[in-house]
């Protein structure tokens, strides 16, 4: 079996998608998108089983399946998904003092997500199985 694509070209393939992730948020540099996605991606694992955690993290493409899953504590009971204005709150309050995260940025994370190398059936298709609001919290 040939090695999976998604790992031979992660660097090349993260380095594009961090680089939207940037351009979408209008942020500056490489290290506020990074800090951007991975509060967006903690934001939503955090209302998450294990099982639907994982769920999601095997469409996710290779280094951003290692962000979502990150120091992730999965004894940790999820919450049920607030509205809108409590994810925003909560996703800047990831590394609060170092977040420069827009409010747009779970809207802007979700388009930039959607046009990389993330399968969009397969992204339907696991949001369709996993809890309410998890399909509108990735709506860009």
């Amino acid at each position: 079996m040939p090695m999976p694509q998604t790992y031979f070209h992660a660097s090349r393939d993260f380095d594009a998608f961090i680089k939207d992730v940037r351009d979408t948020c209008m942020l500056q540099t490489h290290h506020q998108a990074y800090h951007t996605l991975r509060a967006v991606l903690h934001t939503f694992r955090s209302h998450l089983t294990v099982r639907d955690a994982l769920r999601f993290s095997d469409i996710l493409p290779a280094v951003t399946r290692a962000i979502f899953l990150e120091n992730w504590d999965p004894l940790e009971p999820p919450a049920p998904f607030p509205d809108r204005p409590v994810l925003i709150m909560e996703m800047k309050s990831v590394r609060q003092d170092h977040n420069l995260a827009p409010d747009s940025a779970i809207e802007d994370v979700a388009a930039a997500l959607r046009r990389s190398s993330i399968d969009t059936k397969d992204l339907e298709r696991v949001l369709a199985i996993l809890p309410e609001g998890a399909t509108e919290f990735w709506k860009a």
